[in-house]
């Protein structure tokens, strides 16, 4: 649960910092796009990042950040085919979108959750 607020906290500062992404919708569809971006990079990422194995080695692994870019264009049209209110306009939108979602979701996962 903590890492779905948190991925739905850094999907909306995408949209505040990245132009290029916006969301038109509720709090409650940011939600679904992270549950729609959680199941794209638990699902398809994987076998995405499996084919792309011999790119990903050969660019000491800045082609895994083409993926994720890639994954967040799929979540973008996802989203939409689900009436969410979340778009990506292009793929350098999505590129840089992928590093704040990134960055913005393990800050808040960091800050949040506590050692046990």
């Amino acid at each position: 649960m903590l890492r779905l607020l948190a991925t739905a906290a850094a999907f909306w500062v995408a949209t505040q910092i990245v132009p290029g992404i916006s969301h038109t919708g509720s709090i409650i569809a940011l939600l679904g796009v992270a549950i729609v971006f959680g199941v794209v990079n638990a699902l398809i990422a994987p076998v995405v990042m499996l084919f792309a194995l011999p790119f990903i080695l050969l660019t000491l692994g800045l082609f895994a950040l083409v993926i994720n870019a890639l994954m967040l264009m799929l979540t973008s049209w996802l989203a939409g085919a689900l009436n969410l209110g979340f778009h990506v306009d292009g793929f350098v939108p999505a590129f840089f979108g992928s590093l704040v979602i990134s960055i913005v979701s393990a800050l808040v996962v960091l800050v949040v959750d506590k050692p046990k």
